[in-house]
């Protein structure tokens, strides 16, 4: 008899301790805790020549402000941001001269409080050329 109530309390004690175990996991679970989108940081990064000082996303789109690394003027004829669509000024583009900055806002419907992200595209050519060229990159950010 006494070797059967020391088994049921050696199981009872280690039946509360998991017990407490599993509580304290989803009560963590519940709090985001273990939710790896909290733990990536915001970026925005574009190949060179171009380069991606600020990227934005909110519920109305993604602001990029791009910087020129060229050394020359480029003309960009449109940027895009994969699940968002594409900006190109009305059909005319933007002329970003060396070293400035350009800000484009690519329109689309972001949910708040996600975590976004998307891969850029930005299609330009150098002053003086009928070359298309296309620098990528990628931005994550909170919506």
């Amino acid at each position: 008899m006494k070797r059967g109530q020391a088994a049921m309390e050696f199981l009872m004690t280690y039946g509360w301790a998991i017990l407490a175990a599993v509580i304290v996991i989803g009560v963590l679970a519940y709090f985001g805790v273990f939710s790896p989108k909290t733990y990536v940081p915001n970026q925005c990064t574009l190949s060179a020549p171009l380069g991606c000082n600020a990227g934005i996303a909110d519920p109305t789109g993604v602001s990029l402000e791009i910087r020129n690394g060229a050394g020359e003027s480029l003309n960009v004829a449109s940027v895009s941001v994969s699940g968002c669509g594409s900006a190109n000024n009305g059909g005319t583009g933007w002329v970003v001269a060396d070293t400035a900055l350009q800000t484009v806002i690519v329109p689309c419907t972001l949910t708040a409080g996600e975590k976004f992200q998307g891969d850029i595209t930005v299609t330009y050519t150098k002053s003086g050329s009928a070359l298309s060229l296309t620098s990528s990159g990628r931005i994550v950010d909170s919506v």
